[in-house]
């Protein structure tokens, strides 16, 4: 009996710990490009994580996971957000658009088609966070100069340096250029 150890009960009169109980999850009703999704998720479950992991929905991606490069930005309600720090259930009833929601059928969204036309991605990794976030800009009403798109741009990183040909492509969308 080396240490004075000996199996049993315990002295504070605890119960052993079974499984680990499953954490608390809530159901969120929301409206993703359009087509109406409830889910049950657990509490701590990220936008990101829904669309990505529950709904199949890639295209915004997890750069940072920390909001800090936009490679996860999506419009909800109509405002850009980092959907990696944005919890699902805290949007019942929200409506949300990926960038899987832009285009209509075989149709680009303008921003979508000026990105190919000013050749505004190189690895394609920030993306779809650009042209969401881009998005967002020119409903806003932030494209009055390049520094200006610049400037509400910024919390979107391209490790590219593609900053150049992703002002042009806003610029195009939002002035018909």
């Amino acid at each position: 009996m080396a240490g004075g150890l000996v199996a049993g009960p315990s002295v504070f009169g605890a119960e052993p710990a079974n499984a680990a109980e499953a954490p608390p999850g809530s159901r969120v009703s929301l409206t993703i490009n359009g087509s109406r999704h409830t889910v049950t998720v657990d509490n701590r479950t990220s936008l990101l994580d829904l669309l990505r992991e529950h709904l199949g929905l890639t295209g915004s991606k997890k750069g940072c996971n920390a909001g800090a490069c936009g490679a996860c930005t999506v419009l909800v309600d109509g405002r850009r957000v980092n959907s990696c720090l944005t919890l699902a259930v805290r949007l019942d009833s929200a409506e949300v658009t990926t960038i899987e929601g832009l285009a209509k059928g075989d149709r680009l969204h303008p921003l979508q088609q000026a990105f190919i036309d000013q050749d505004a991605f190189q690895c394609g990794y920030c993306t779809s966070g650009q042209i969401m976030s881009g998005v967002g800009c020119i409903k806003e009403g932030h494209t009055g100069s390049p520094e200006e798109i610049r400037e509400f741009m910024s919390g979107n990183i391209c490790r590219c340096g593609c900053y150049v040909k992703i002002v042009r492509a806003v610029e195009q969308t939002a002035h018909g250029k």
